[in-house]
């Protein structure tokens, strides 16, 4: 990915949930292998009926159900090839396939958690992000604070 683009991004991404900033259930745990454990994305707490907003702008290219459960998935243009795409489970989506929205703009609700999955303690919302078949960290987008530049000692 070209550095202008990865820093566009970093300037338009932002949390699906809040304000204020959501709690973090459980991070990215990148898994070993395409079929290996982990965790490919973060799960952010909130009650259910919470409003889940877009992340980034971009195009809804699906909205229905996976498994049982309410998924939303805005591909975000612009962003390289294959482009980004931003992931939202369990939700009630509220826009369609092929609606353009806008970073910010309401897109789903947040469903109660299937009683049967014990994916998270209470009520939250998987955000994912993925280039293709790669799940991707969602935190790297994010506009972080600063960057601070520590001094290095014993270095010649």
């Amino acid at each position: 990915m070209h550095l202008t683009t990865h820093l566009l991004i970093v300037l338009t991404l932002m949390w699906p949930l809040g304000p204020p900033r959501p709690e973090i259930i459980r991070g990215w745990e990148p898994p070993a292998g395409p079929y290996a454990a982990g965790h490919r994305g973060l799960d952010l707490a909130a009650p259910a009926g919470t409003p889940v907003r877009a992340a980034a702008s971009g195009v809804v290219t699906f909205a229905g159900r996976v498994a049982g459960r309410g998924v939303l998935t805005i591909t975000l243009p612009g962003t390289g090839q294959p482009p980004l795409r931003t992931t939202y489970e369990p939700v009630n989506p509220q826009v369609t396939a092929g609606t353009t929205v806008t970073r910010g703009d309401p897109v789903a609700t947040l469903a109660p958690p299937p009683a049967d999955d014990p994916h998270c303690p209470r009520a939250c919302l998987h955000w994912g992000l993925l280039r293709g078949d790669t799940y991707l960290n969602p935190l790297l987008l994010l506009r972080q604070g600063p960057s601070r530049l520590l001094p290095v000692t014993g270095v010649p």
